[in-house]
């Protein structure tokens, strides 16, 4: 079984800075950590191998110190890691960094791949299923359980707002799951100590057979035109008094009316 495992290194700050020119997050000096959500992914990816074997490839797309966070995904136990990196991917929206992540896992092969629901930065949940569109494959997103995978097919169950859906995919099939189906594993003293000390393979544009025209801004069918950080307003008013008086103060704040 070949799993894939696509993750994100997203801040890991409340501070985010933004290019003026190109309205994209400024990610350089920025202490940066694996999308959570993506760490779910990985440890549904190991349990799987678990139980089917195979192996686990964990890919992400981005700068050179993307590797970090690989090496951290390594440390929990898969078993390659693969950085997609390439001065033409900056700049990319959700559908040209799908383009280039489909042509990734063409070369690389995949019987499952894992993504998180979304990433904490852009939340936009569109880069797992624009890249199983790419490649023309069936996906199931919010998976909450994976009740059985075998080498055919994989049965799920897809959180939606009044319970879930049972879901029966052939494979490769794409997955993007939720909080809600594991809890992820502490990387051990041996595996971060092995993390360090792996290799790590560099794919570029050119490796994978992507085409430049669809890739970083030039590929980008969407444009941030103006992006900024909300003012913080500090305008708060404390209310005390007994659970009535608490009431009649907020309703009289929120309505300007005088409360019976």
């Amino acid at each position: 079984m070949k799993i894939v495992v696509c993750v994100k290194q997203v801040p890991d700050t409340a501070e985010v800075r933004i290019n003026p020119e190109t309205n994209t997050l400024i990610r350089d000096g920025v202490e940066s950590i694996i999308n959570p959500y993506d760490m779910h992914a990985i440890e549904a990816g190991l349990q799987i191998r678990e139980k089917t074997g195979g192996k686990v490839t964990v890919l992400t797309m981005g700068p050179p110190q993307a590797e970090n966070a690989l090496r951290d995904a390594m440390s929990m136990g898969v078993d390659e890691a693969v950085l997609l990196t390439d001065r033409s991917f900056a700049g990319s929206d959700t559908w040209a960094t799908a383009y280039a992540l489909s042509k990734a896992i063409e070369h690389l092969g995949a019987d499952v791949i894992l993504c998180g629901k979304q990433a904490i930065d852009g939340d936009t949940a569109q880069v797992g299923p624009e890249i199983a569109e790419f490649l023309d494959i069936p996906h199931i997103a919010y998976i909450r359980k994976i009740d059985d995978v075998k080498e055919d097919r994989i049965v799920v169950q897809r959180l939606m707002d009044e319970g879930y859906d049972l879901m029966e995919s052939s494979l490769p099939v794409l997955l993007t799951v939720v909080r809600e189906l594991n809890v992820p594993r502490m990387p051990s003293l041996k595996g971060k100590m092995a993390a360090k000390k792996a290799g790590i393979k560099k794919l570029t544009a050119a490796d994978i057979g992507a085409e430049e025209s669809k890739l970083g801004l030039r590929g980008s069918p969407t444009q941030v035109r103006n992006i900024f950080a909300p003012e913080s307003k500090r305008d708060r008013k404390m209310i005390d008094g007994t659970n009535e008086e608490i009431i009649d103060a907020l309703v009289k704040e929120l309505t300007g009316l005088k409360c019976l």
